[in-house]
């Protein structure tokens, strides 16, 4: 048994939320003073650990910080037989086991050059903005969550944020009573891998409630991470009629209060919340995963203007583009200013030598192994924009419903997939 549950339990100890940076560079440097490693930090707070003479042949990559549900959260763990979670948080196995295998490679004095970029859960700021050099010819990610595959294409991303100011004090003529319309404790889950799987998006299911009631919209929050499919939303609405509720989850009280004039948004704006097509749009049957999709993720108002953010995927630069041009057009026809930010390219599918000894390797462990494609970020794809001729496989163990409270990985599974990482070592390095 390897100390990787161990190792990765001593940095979850270290608090790694998104723009926290500090803590874990800190451990880094001490680690790599004691192991003999040399420790570099650029502006943006990637880390890049190697030896001082280096001949690395393999770049090994993850990224240190977690998705947190609640601000400045350090992940509780709970460890029930083969299973690792968190009490009431996200676990951070993504991308904290990755992070693990690369520092356990380091006390094993492995010769390689270990990348650990900052903020990609926020818009993979590290990779993005990477200002250390890299030099080996392959790079082995350690990001992706499925044992058994590996990794050698991903889907492109942007982010796309709108605001709206239309709102108007009207006099509450038709006697319009109020109600705080709230849902928490959806499943939530992942905006990418996991937006194929029905899982109930907060926001929507509000403004089902809403549009269906002709009310009108006060106030609105809600939504975790521009990444997650929203959990918990509640609503401020006026209504001739008694709201019905969309979900099981959805609590409806009336506020004892009447009011003679109203703080409404414009209606054009539930419109759009009820209308937008939200989650998967198209498959891509021959990679076997989404081809298409957008997450209105997040929403909030102040007293003058509400805001929206999405996030849109695609297998496809080009289809991305459209996404984002639609989704844009349709915005801006419901009154919404807009903005874009956070873009990455999709990362085409490239089988090389690389890939094929990775999966050799793999096979010899796993007979059911393959090459496969996914419907979420990587940093590979910003690697291979960077880095024109190095040659990139992503691989990882089995996490569920990560972004979410749910989040869990088996422990059997981290050690299968370390077993394959040390392998690869062997045989590449």
């Amino acid at each position: 048994m390897s100390q990787i549950i161990d190792i990765f339990k001593e940095i979850t100890s270290i608090p790694r939320c998104s723009k926290t940076h500090e803590p874990f560079i800190n451990y880094m440097k001490e680690l790599c003073e004691k192991l003999d490693y040399l420790c570099l930090v650029d502006e943006v707070n990637n880390i890049l650990c190697k030896k001082n003479d280096s001949n690395a042949k393999l770049a090994f990559q993850s990224h240190y910080d977690i998705v947190c549900l609640s601000d400045n959260c350090v992940p509780v763990i709970v460890q029930n037989g083969d299973i690792l979670s968190a009490q009431n948080s996200t676990l951070g196995s993504d991308n904290g086991i990755g992070c693990a295998y690369m520092i356990q490679l380091m006390h094993d004095n492995v010769d390689g050059e270990f990348l650990f970029t900052s903020d990609e859960e926020i818009g993979l700021i590290g990779a993005n903005n990477l200002d250390l050099e890299l030099n080996a010819p392959y790079m082995l990610n350690l990001d992706s969550e499925e044992e058994g595959g590996v990794c050698i294409g991903c889907a492109g991303g942007v982010d796309i944020f709108a605001s709206n100011t239309n709102k108007k004090i009207v006099p509450n003529d038709e006697n319009l009573d109020l109600y705080e319309v709230s849902i928490s404790k959806l499943q939530g889950g992942h905006s990418g891998v996991d937006i194929d799987k029905n899982i109930p998006n907060g926001i929507k299911l509000i403004a089902k409630t809403i549009k269906e009631a002709n009310a009108k919209l006060l106030d609105i929050n809600g939504g975790e991470r521009i990444n997650s499919i929203p959990v918990n939303v509640k609503a401020i609405i006026a209504s001739k009629e008694i709201p019905i509720a969309s979900h099981e989850n959805m609590v409806i009280e009336k506020i004892d209060t009447k009011s003679e004039h109203l703080n409404i948004f414009d209606d054009k704006i539930v419109d759009f919340l009820y209308d937008f097509e939200n989650g998967m749009r198209s498959m891509n049957d021959e990679l076997g995963v989404v081809q298409n999709s957008i997450n209105l993720a997040i929403i909030s108002t102040n007293p003058d203007e509400i805001k929206i953010e999405l996030s849109a995927r695609s297998m496809a630069n080009d289809e991305l583009a459209n996404i984002k041009d639609e989704t844009i057009q349709m915005l801006e026809e419901h009154n919404f200013t807009v903005t874009t930010d956070g873009k990455y390219p999709a990362w085409k599918p490239d089988i090389n030598e690389f890939t094929s000894k990775v999966l050799e390797i793999y096979k010899e462990f796993n007979s059911e192994a393959s090459l496969e494609a996914i419907h979420a970020g990587l940093e590979c794809a910003i690697f291979k924009d960077k880095y024109s001729s190095i040659k990139v496989a992503s691989i990882g163990p089995s996490i569920q419903f990560p972004h979410s409270k749910k989040e869990q990985v088996s422990i059997q599974s981290v050690e299968n997939v370390f077993k394959v990482v040390k392998k690869i070592v062997e045989e590449i390095n």
